[in-house]
């Protein structure tokens, strides 16, 4: 009878199982059972890891991540508390884009020697928005086996959650963080026929919305924020109401997901421009309102400005 607080065994598939070279057991715990772990095949394992619960993470995951020779990972830190909750001891190396060229060679290797290596990202699924794609095209060019073991994803977790259509879907990653640059990328994503997927930083989520609704108009999106965790959150509206919301200081710590809805299928080229106008002209002036949606719209500026004069005159008309 296994002692109170003490983790049961768990057979494994194989005895050999028990010990990896130098006498490292070769198991993980789970629900306080013991369970062995076989060693993989020699190879490269691409393992998805959780974005913010620990348990959002596959028995296979575990299986490859406590039987592997070395997993190589982002921020040893990070990894630990995911290998320390399920009592994995396998050993940790950095793997990061400031390292990669000279960590990378070690990794083909140990490969070579006929070991079992392990990548991981700090969250979701490895070369999504970080580095490894470099490692994976050496491993095969060198011959070696690749295998990757699916799992968590926020790109997917966000637009599963966000309601807007999920047929076809481009994900953009980070915008670039200085205002011109990011707009300039903002105009070449508007014509995509797709649901628009990127990541930002809290610190820079209002001004990315704003000029996502500058430049693409007023389409639906959702800010998707922690993801997983325990202050998760998700908020959706048209890009210019999402914009002023977190200029007015909404929460943005954490990790955020932004999805915004594709073009519309039949391009209304005027009802555009009068929602676009509607919208900029409540929130600045007629001169800055044109501006905005000749850019968004790709409309000319004199036709944009008329149709501005003759919305103003309707509004002024129609008030009391």
């Amino acid at each position: 009878m296994t002692p109170p607080g003490r983790p049961s065994k768990v057979p494994g598939m194989a005895k050999s199982s028990k010990t990896a070279a130098g006498g490292r057991p070769r198991h993980y715990s789970l629900n306080r059972a013991e369970v062995e772990a076989p060693k993989p095949a020699p190879g490269l394992y691409l393992v998805a890891t959780p974005i913010g619960n620990l348990g959002d993470i596959t028995l296979r995951a575990l299986e490859v991540l406590a039987g592997c020779d070395v997993i190589a990972c982002e921020d040893s830190r990070v990894t630990r508390k995911l290998t320390e909750r399920y009592g994995i001891t396998t050993p940790l190396t950095p793997y990061h884009e400031h390292n990669a060229a000279l960590a990378r060679p070690k990794l083909l290797a140990s490969l070579a020697d006929g070991q079992a290596v392990a990548l991981v990202s700090d969250a979701g699924t490895p070369l999504i928005s970080d580095p490894g794609y470099k490692l994976v095209r050496a491993a095969t060019e060198a011959g070696h086996a690749v295998t990757a073991l699916p799992g968590a994803s926020a790109v997917l977790a966000a637009l599963s959650l966000a309601g807007l259509p999920t047929d076809r879907f481009f994900f953009e990653g980070f915008l670039p963080p200085k205002q011109a640059a990011r707009q300039k990328r903002i105009a070449a994503l508007k014509p995509i026929p797709a649901t628009l997927v990127l990541f930002e930083s809290g610190q820079r989520l209002a001004a990315a919305l704003a000029d996502l609704a500058a430049g693409l108009g007023p389409r639906a999106a959702a800010v998707c924020r922690e993801l997983t965790k325990l202050h998760e959150e998700v908020r959706r509206g048209d890009l210019a109401t999402l914009a002023r919301d977190y200029a007015e200081g909404r929460e943005t710590r954490g990790e955020i997901v932004i999805v915004v809805a594709p073009p519309a299928e039949h391009g209304d080229a005027a009802g555009d421009v009068d929602g676009l106008l509607r919208q900029a002209l409540a929130r600045v002036s007629l001169k800055d309102a044109v501006g905005e949606v000749a850019l968004a719209t790709g409309q000319p500026r004199r036709a944009v400005y008329q149709r501005a004069l003759e919305l103003s005159k309707e509004t002024s008309d129609g008030a009391p």
